[in-house]
């Protein structure tokens, strides 16, 4: 068990969301199995009181765990440095066969735990509480998402061996290498930039035509399109080298930590946008998800213009 007091820290907050993330699953699946808003009997009466409590634990797990995530970015970051050929939190993640699984999974559960939040927050703005059976239901299977999520980093921590080498995010991010992100580089960029900027502007449509289970799918469209274009295209400008593709260097301090603001601007923008098809949801949502995709794209354009002011040529 590789172990510093970030990772201490990450595995001692598992075990409590582990603890208090049962207790709220129990609580649920009672609520499913027996929730009756046109019942006044005693045991209905329980379940209310109980929905409170297991409410309040699934609201700020989520919440705290989801913050976290950022947590764990910097712990990765910051560890490779004692483990032998990682120079970011690439090497970390290709030092063990479950790191790449677990960053798709925290990313998985980053979104499906905010919009759990965004429909809690609407079954408590109405005083009838249409959504509590179904909030309740949800949490099931983002129980086992949860649990999954907890086994998988205590293995890759517990994994983790820095005696030995490693890939570098140069070697990983590269189309010679053998890894499962080597297939994105025989996309054309060009393809990609289109794709990018094509769907952007359809977001953009969207929002004035306010079709929101097609704002949604656009939105959610334009994660792994924005994803692949900032490995493949926008972030050699941001390291102003044409070979380096790596996603997690520019959350360093040489890079002014930058890539921290760019996949905020990025989760929250698409968030708002996918969380527009929930059947309360106003024009805020709308509004936000334009916004923060907006300054996502904005900012990763600016790179490009400024470089080709400095320099006089795309990369």
């Amino acid at each position: 068990m590789f172990l510093t007091p970030e990772v201490i820290a990450i595995l001692v907050l598992n075990a409590i969301f582990a603890l208090f993330s049962f207790v709220a699953f129990f609580i649920s699946v009672k609520i499913y199995l027996n929730w009756n808003m046109n019942s006044s009997s005693a045991s209905q009466y329980e379940l209310e009181k109980q929905s409170f409590l297991g409410a309040t634990i699934i609201k700020y797990i989520l919440i705290t765990k989801s913050a976290l995530f950022l947590f764990f970015i910097f712990t990765l970051d910051k560890i490779s440095n004692v483990i032998t050929g990682a120079m970011c939190a690439a090497g970390v993640v290709d030092a063990t066969q479950t790191g790449a699984s677990l960053i798709v999974l925290k990313i998985l559960n980053i979104y499906l735990f905010a919009l759990w939040l965004k429909l809690h927050s609407q079954d408590m703005d109405d005083k009838l509480q249409p959504y509590t059976k179904l909030k309740f239901s949800l949490f099931i299977p983002l129980f086992f998402l949860l649990a999954a999520e907890i086994i998988l980093e205590t293995i890759m921590f517990g994994s983790i061996e820095i005696d030995k080498m490693v890939s570098c995010c140069g070697t990983i991010y590269s189309s010679s290498s053998t890894s499962a992100i080597s297939s994105v580089f025989l996309l054309d960029t060009s393809l990609l930039i289109t794709l990018f900027y094509g769907t952007y502007l359809l977001i953009v449509l969207l929002y004035f035509i306010k079709n929101r289970y097609f704002f949604s799918v656009v939105n959610f469209l334009f994660i792994p399109i924005s994803l692949i274009t900032l490995i493949i295209f926008f972030g050699t400008y941001i390291y102003e080298l044409p070979s380096h593709h790596c996603p997690f260097c520019f959350l360093q301090g040489d890079y002014y930590y930058v890539g921290y603001l760019i996949y905020t601007l990025l989760f929250l923008g698409t968030f708002y946008g996918i969380s527009v098809s929930f059947a309360k949801e106003g024009d805020g949502s709308y509004k936000k998800s334009l916004l923060f995709n907006s300054l996502y794209v904005i900012l990763l354009s600016m790179y490009v213009v400024v470089y080709y002011i400095k320099n006089g040529v795309f990369l």
